[in-house]
This record gives structure tokens, C-alpha cells and sequence, in this order.
């Protein structure tokens, strides 16, 4: 969507977020940001080779795009289904008389037909929906063998599905098993709408700051900065944007920041570590309505 701001004469271009009680807010990109982040985007993702030439068949874990919905996370799963040329694309949440609804079964026709040919194929979406996908194959004695490439790319965390959450190394493990997709093939990603960095896990798993941004962790009680190792609300800071004042972003996610000069993977910046948020109850965010959605399923 496109506004005029008549305050500097340029056109802005606005994105939408609701990661505020429910309701819908406004974030504003000047052209020049945007193609300052575009620039970023590449470079990130040819950094970790997760952009490529070869075309591949995309199983997006989030909402299928629908003129009712314009929450932010739709819009960012959509547009990085253009890393690599799409084939195809399937999503678990389609949108129905009643309002979004998950289709599993779908999902899992589809791996059948999959593995039978040559492209790869990508997952990018929430973890907790790829994750129960894995339980549903499991329970069902499934497994697929997919093409040679084929990626899971995370995104949106696991919110309302904390208690679901499982570690790492069990989430790798179940992807092996199910899909026949490596570690070093699963990537996720990190950021929030009104701050348009991407971050990105290097082969160790770790979210290093990359140099268009700073990362300040907070106390809870007196906003001070923290030390590296403590944990503490997490502060996003970028001069990216200048149509709106969102140059510092307090979030809701409590983190750490870690010394990353021994990080194996070579990259010397700080690491940041999320380990949970302190949102309350009636704060919902584009993920958390997606958990809504899936009540009642069994999985």
C-alpha cells in the first residue's frame, strides 16, 4: 500500500503488523529503505546460501495469502518463496467460509508426490506447524525421502506453543526421520516488522548481529543495559528507516547476547539467543492467530 507523506513529498509504503493487542498498526518504508533492505536480504541470504537458481516446490507452514489478511508475517513468508524460483507453492492454512483452517492431510499427499521427482523442496514457516507436521508423519509411520537440497526454513517462532516446543536437536533429528532433510539444511530466521533486519542462524545455529544492526539487552526493571550473558528484554536498533521514528524497537522477546569470537562458524559478531517472551495474555501477535487456528486439531 502506498501513502503520501506530506510532510517530505516522497511516497512511503506502508506494511502492516498486529503485534499489538489484536489490532492492526501501520509501519511506513521510504524507497530508500526498502532497497537498503532489499540490498541486506541479498546479501544474507547468498551468505547462507539459502538463495538460488535452482527452481523447487515450496510447502509454506503459515497462512495462504487471502485480501482479508494483511498481517505481516503472511506477506514475509510469501516473498521469500522468490529465494529460489518457485515450481509450486501449498500452504497448511488455507482460507475458508469459517476462517483460516490447517490441512495436514494435504501437506502429506503432496510429500508423496514430491519425492518421486528431482526438484527440491523448501519448507518456510512457523516451527511448531513444521513440528507437528513431523508427529503427524510419525504416528502414521510415514517417511519421505526428498530430493537432494531440500530445505526447512523457520520463521515466526513457536509463540502460543511454548509448552509444545521441543529442543533443537530433537526437531533435527525428527526432521531426518520424517523428511530425510540434514541439519546443515534447516535455517531460521529472526526479526519483527517494525524492524526490517534479517537475521539469520549461521551453521552453528547461533543469530549473529549482522553490521546493519545493534543489539542491546535490557534489564526488565530499569531498562539499563546488560552485560553479554545476562538475560533481559531485547532492544533492536537500526538507522534503516527514516519515513517513521523506529530507529530503537523494544520488543516482548526476553534474550542473551553471547561472545561470538569463538563461534566455529567464523562469523566474530555478537550472538543473540532468544529464550522466551514476556508479552501478556491479551497481546496477540501475526503467529500467535495462527496457534487460535489450530485448536482442536489433533496432532
Amino acid at each position: 500500500m502506498k501513502q503520501h507523506d506530506f510532510r517530505s513529498g516522497r511516497y512511503v509504503v506502508m506494511a502492516t503488523s498486529s503485534g499489538t493487542s489484536g489490532r492492526m498498526s501501520h509501519i511506513r518504508f521510504e524507497p530508500a529503505a526498502l532497497k537498503a533492505a532489499l540490498r541486506m536480504s541479498v546479501k544474507v541470504t547468498r551468505y547462507h546460501k539459502i538463495m538460488s537458481a535452482t527452481p523447487c516446490r515450496y510447502i509454506v507452514m503459515g497462512y495462504k495469502p487471502h485480501r482479508s489478511n494483511k498481517t505481516a508475517v503472511t506477506k514475509t513468508a510469501y516473498l521469500t518463496t522468490f529465494l529460489a524460483p518457485a515450481i509450486s507453492r501449498k500452504f497448511i492454512l488455507k482460507h475458508t467460509a469459517e476462517g483460516y483452517k490447517p490441512d495436514f492431510d494435504s501437506i502429506v499427499e503432496a510429500l508423496g508426490k514430491y519425492e518421486k521427482g528431482k526438484a527440491p523442496v523448501r519448507f518456510m514457516g512457523f516451527p511448531s506447524y513444521t513440528f507437528f507436521l513431523f508427529r503427524i508423519l510419525e504416528e502414521r509411520g510415514l517417511s519421505f525421502k526428498l530430493p537432494k537440497d531440500s530445505m526447512i526454513l523457520l520463521g515466526g517462532g513457536w509463540k502460543q506453543f511454548y509448552q509444545e516446543a521441543v529442543d533443537k536437536e530433537t526437531f533435527y533429528k525428527l526432521a531426518k526421520k520424517t523428511l530425510n532433510i540434514d541439519e546443515e539444511n534447516i535455517v531460521e530466521f529472526f526479526g519483527a516488522v517494525e524492524h526490517p533486519i534479517l537475521y539469520t542462524d549461521c551453521a552453528c545455529h547461533h543469530f549473529h548481529v549482522p553490521v546493519y544492526s545493534k543489539v542491546v539487552i535490557r534489564d526488565v526493571d530499569t531498562l539499563e543495559p546488560l552485560p553479554l550473558g545476562q538475560i533481559g528484554l531485547v532492544n533492536l536498533i537500526t538507522p534503516i528507516c527514516k519515513a517513521t521514528p523506529i530507529l530503537s524497537i523494544m520488543t516482548d522477546d526476553l534474550g542473551i547476547l553471547h561472545d561470538g569470537s569463538h563461534c566455529p562458524c567464523g562469523v566474530k559478531s555478537p550472538y543473540l539467543e532468544i529464550v522466551g517472551r514476556v508479552a501478556p495474555d491479551d497481546i496477540k501477535t501475526c503467529a500467535a492467530g495462527a496457534a487460535d487456528i489450530l485448536k482442536g486439531v489433533q496432532v
